[in-house]
């Protein structure tokens, strides 16, 4: 037991410790930091089953996230051994666009419409209609899409009248997690970016749109800066928790915001590209910019006074999980990835088209559907697991074009998440970006990002990007290769005219 012995002395001269919470979809993470920005202790906590009663919808109940978040700060502080008292400030992250519909007495009206739920299409035609598309982009600088709160607030308006009369206040997830540890309607510009109900420039409530579709103003919390102190924990919750009462909260940031600040995607020329389910391409920006076509979107960043802008590809790793299950069942990614390095760049010009899930950026399309084109008796199974890898690739590609297309500079790209833990997929991606790829040796993303933003907003550090410097290590950094970027630069353009050319038979399939 020495070694235990030492650690406990180690920790009480380490005591000054801060917290970050990720209410994610499928569980919350706690998380504690210390002065150096090392992880001392991790916990999670999962979530129920996401409640889909039909195609497309999608719910979840907040009092599972809360509970879920009590679960993780008791383990994460008995773990740890760190006591609540030594917690100097707590962060929020978590999944965006979810609606928290809350009563007079704070009670949940609801369970949340979270963000995968895609029933609001009408709701989102109506705004369209009665506010104008180009009033739309004006007021918040983006589209409105069925995934955002404002089109799920008006679909229970127009459904379930009886729920939407007796709301007083709307919050988001994390948002409504922060009214359980302090008390305080409250939420931060980054995640209020995903509502299509923030006037995106000026970083405040866009009452142009509340007005225009006869919403009450006072039913959106108070909007902060990430690293603002926005409340402290009350005794309530310090029972519930172990955390001490009167410790500062900040505003935090939505997991993507959150989650680049974890990767350090804080200043100009980085850019992060995070390849999970889906594929985020995400880019750091000091002037506000936005596509007037709406194929990214541009939200506030979780750095004061600086923006990010963000495409998507919806089936990302999906695609290679689906190859796996449906093709592969058994196999390791890993052995995936060793047999694909065999195969030639090109993969013998197949491609893949990764739209299993429809299409975000840049096609905004849903009836987008994936498959192989260019498929010959001479291909093997490395060609098809190699072309699912650089198909995917170039769908990020095009996220980047359109980044880069905005003026915003892009000198390196880190990569995180599931497919970049490979170098095989790594090194594609610099091949086919056309520039360095590194990655971090801390993997931990939006809750990591949430504790640093913590740390700034007690103090501890002046800026977040002065956080970022002092706490995040590059790990390695992948060159791109020179006969490479020639294959991949010559398949890219030929990936580019599929879509295009597919485009009229996609809505002949789903009619």
């Amino acid at each position: 037991h020495n070694h235990s012995a030492t650690s406990c002395l180690a920790r009480v001269f380490m005591s000054r410790h801060w917290l970050g919470i990720d209410t994610g979809t499928g569980s919350t993470r706690a998380l504690l930091i210390d002065p150096s920005g090392k992880t001392t202790a991790a916990f999670t906590a999962p979530h129920e089953e996401i409640r889909m009663e039909h195609p497309g919808w999608a719910e979840q109940r907040p009092a599972d996230w809360v509970h879920a978040a009590a679960t993780a700060i008791k383990g994460v502080l008995t773990t740890s051994g760190v006591s609540g008292r030594d917690i100097k400030g707590v962060g929020l992250s978590g999944q965006m666009h979810g609606l928290v519909m809350l009563d007079r007495s704070g009670s949940v009206i609801r369970p949340s419409l979270i963000w995968c739920d895609q029933r609001s299409q009408p709701q989102v035609d109506f705004i369209n209609r009665t506010v104008g598309k180009e009033r739309v982009l004006a007021s918040i600088a983006n589209p409105v899409l069925t995934g955002f709160t404002l089109p799920k607030l008006l679909w229970v308006r127009d459904h379930e009248p009886q729920h939407f009369e007796r709301m007083r206040k709307m919050l988001l997830p994390k948002d409504y997690v922060r009214f359980w540890l302090t008390g305080e309607f409250a939420t931060e510009v980054s995640d209020a970016s995903g509502t299509a109900l923030l006037n995106v420039v000026n970083r405040r409530w866009s009452f142009d749109m509340t007005d225009a579709l006869g919403l009450d103003r006072d039913i959106l919390p108070s909007v902060h800066e990430s690293t603002e102190v926005s409340g402290v924990i009350s005794t309530h919750a310090a029972e519930l928790t172990g955390l001490a009462a009167g410790t500062p909260v900040v505003g935090g940031g939505g997991d993507q915001a959150a989650g680049a600040v974890g990767n350090g995607i804080v200043e100009p020329g980085l850019v992060s590209c995070t390849l999970g389910t889906s594929g985020v391409v995400f880019a750091h920006t000091d002037k506000v910019a936005w596509d007037p076509l709406g194929r990214v979107h541009t939200f506030c960043h979780a750095v004061k006074d600086k923006w990010h802008v963000m495409g998507v590809t919806q089936g990302a790793g999906l695609s290679l999980q689906w190859f796996r299950n449906q093709l592969a069942p058994g196999a390791s990614y890993d052995s995936l990835m060793s047999e694909a390095a065999a195969a030639p760049a090109g993969s013998q010009d197949l491609y893949w088209l990764p739209y299993l899930m429809g299409e975000r950026s840049p096609h905004l399309d849903a009836n987008a559907r994936g498959g192989w084109i260019g498929l010959t008796a001479r291909h093997t199974r490395a060609d098809l697991i190699r072309s699912v890898v650089e198909g995917v690739s170039w769908s990020q590609k095009d996220c980047l074009e359109i980044v880069e297309g905005l003026g915003i500079p892009v000198h390196s790209i880190r990569a995180s998440g599931g497919g970049a833990r490979s170098p095989f997929w790594r090194q594609i991606l610099a091949d086919v970006f056309e520039k360095p790829v590194t990655n971090l040796d801390n993997q931990e993303g939006s809750a990591y990002g949430a504790a640093l933003l913590a740390m700034v907003g007690t103090g501890e550090f002046s800026s977040v990007p002065e956080a970022c410097r002092a706490t995040i290590r590059e790990a390695d950094s992948i060159a791109p290769r020179e006969s490479e970027v020639r294959t991949y630069a010559r398949g890219y353009a030929n990936y580019r005219s599929l879509y295009p050319a597919l485009r009229p038979i996609y809505s002949q399939i789903t009619r």
